[in-house]
């Protein structure tokens, strides 16, 4: 039996557990950094264990390098588990959508979804192509909320990603896009990159429209070319600053992609992470 003193001591520690204050920042990769060969998971699998080793708290994957896990989601969720990572989410990235609701097909995103579930995935990740006319965007948010509903019935959350385009004309496609969706079924993963180099006041997109944003992919720029997060033009102090000063509480993950093809790995991913904790103070 405890004694009033080891009660005491107990239920001190429990209430300073509780009231401890969330966690408001979390740090993830994408494994594009590194080459992955979707036929060879063990080349997954180093990515992940890297991202790991060098302290950041998630990843995020393409589709395709899972493709090949529907023949042993087991094996492959155990190995996930093991890393002891947050499955941030699967990311479906094409080179030509669907041409009415300008997203991954149905039966892709169908797929896709069910894989990410079953790894224990957190979201769906679509990426969309450009609408243009009024009717396109209109179309392209339906099919945001159709896509949001399907994963919510997975227990997944569907997250938007944007290019561009969706910056492009004063931020038309995006703006639209955050109006006419559903909040309850759709939320944003705002390639801040890429919105930067079309032009677009990042800082000022995230603060009006935190509430959406269920993560953010950060990337640098030194002379229009790809360069580790915090050694470029990049506003990542404004941007960070912009998010603490709303209380937004979400993911940030670096995306040391290249144009080029190349796949910097650590020695990118590396000083971004360095970068993030600078900016973020986490």
């Amino acid at each position: 039996m405890l004694s009033r003193r080891e009660w005491l001591v107990g239920m001190g520690l429990a209430g300073m557990a509780m009231s401890a204050p969330p966690r408001q920042f979390s740090f993830g990769c994408q494994t594009n950094a590194w080459p992955v060969n979707p036929a060879d998971r063990d080349t997954l699998f180093s990515a992940i264990h890297k991202i790991g080793a060098l302290g950041y708290s998630g990843f995020e994957t393409g589709f395709r390098n899972l493709q090949v896990a529907k023949e042993q989601l087991a094996e492959v969720k155990q190995r996930i588990a093991d890393s002891g990572l947050t499955f941030y989410g699967i990311h479906i990235f094409l080179g030509k959508y669907d041409e009415q609701s300008h997203i991954a097909p149905h039966a892709l995103y169908e797929a896709v979804g069910q894989i990410g579930a079953a790894l224990g995935a957190q979201r769906l990740i679509l990426s969309g192509g450009s609408a243009a006319a009024d009717a396109d965007l209109a179309r392209k948010s339906a099919a945001l909320n159709q896509a949001g509903a399907f994963a919510k019935g997975l227990g997944l959350s569907l997250a938007y990603h944007n290019h561009w385009p969706e910056f492009d004309n004063g931020g038309r496609e995006i703006h639209a896009l955050l109006q006419d969706t559903d909040p309850s079924l759709v939320g944003f993963l705002l390639d801040a990159g890429h919105a930067f180099r079309i032009g677009a006041d990042v800082p000022a997109f995230v603060a009006a429209n935190h509430a959406r944003l269920v993560g953010l992919h950060l990337r640098d720029f030194a002379a229009k070319k790809q360069v580790p997060l915090g050694q470029g033009e990049f506003p990542l102090q404004q941007v960070a600053a912009a998010l603490k000063h709303v209380n937004w509480q979400g993911w940030a993950l670096a995306e040391e992609e290249r144009e080029d093809g190349s796949k910097p790995g650590e020695a990118a991913a590396g000083p971004a992470l360095a970068a993030l904790r600078r900016a973020f103070g986490a």
